[in-house]
């Protein structure tokens, strides 16, 4: 049985991780697969540092506990992500047969788990998932921003040096 206290322990576990993206340089998300209250696949952002776009959290968490499970299928598990699954995220999981999902911020451009569109949840699917959204969605909310608000100061102090 889950409950939100456990929730909000494995979501915080994922911006933990989310923490390692961001000391890479990368966007600050994380993610966790939890199956019988253990981790069983963990990952961050490494798409930069990989050049490999499908390297999201939730890829790298997902590969992780194919290995752990030695298994495609992800039954009876439950995945945390600090941001909304994007749309190849979303997919992945579908295939996956997680069973549920939780995540912590919305993501209104690109989100696939209810806020773009509903891909978990699609009926023309033969596996849906349970989502749970915004758990300690401010904290996750607000690393992202400091992120990008971090990202667009480095970024404008560079276009100034290249002017001088």
């Amino acid at each position: 049985m889950i409950n939100s206290t456990d929730d909000e322990k494995w979501m915080r576990y994922a911006l933990q991780l989310a923490d390692n993206a961001q000391d890479m340089g990368e966007i600050p998300v994380g993610a966790v697969l939890i199956k019988d209250n253990k981790v069983i696949g963990e990952g961050w952002n490494q798409s930069i540092s990989q050049h490999d776009p499908s390297a999201h959290a939730e890829m790298l968490a997902i590969r992780s506990a194919g290995q752990s499970l030695q298994n495609y299928r992800m039954l009876d598990t439950t995945l945390y992500v600090t941001l909304e699954p994007c749309p190849m995220c979303a997919g992945l999981l579908v295939h996956s047969r997680i069973q549920r999902v939780v995540y912590g911020a919305a993501d209104y451009k690109t989100g696939c788990a209810g806020s773009l569109m509903n891909l978990l949840n699609d009926p023309r699917f033969n596996h849906q998932i349970e989502v749970v959204s915004g758990i300690l969605g401010e904290q996750c909310a607000e690393k992202l921003s400091a992120f990008f608000k971090l990202r667009r100061q480095q970024i404008k102090a560079q276009r100034q040096l290249a002017n001088k």
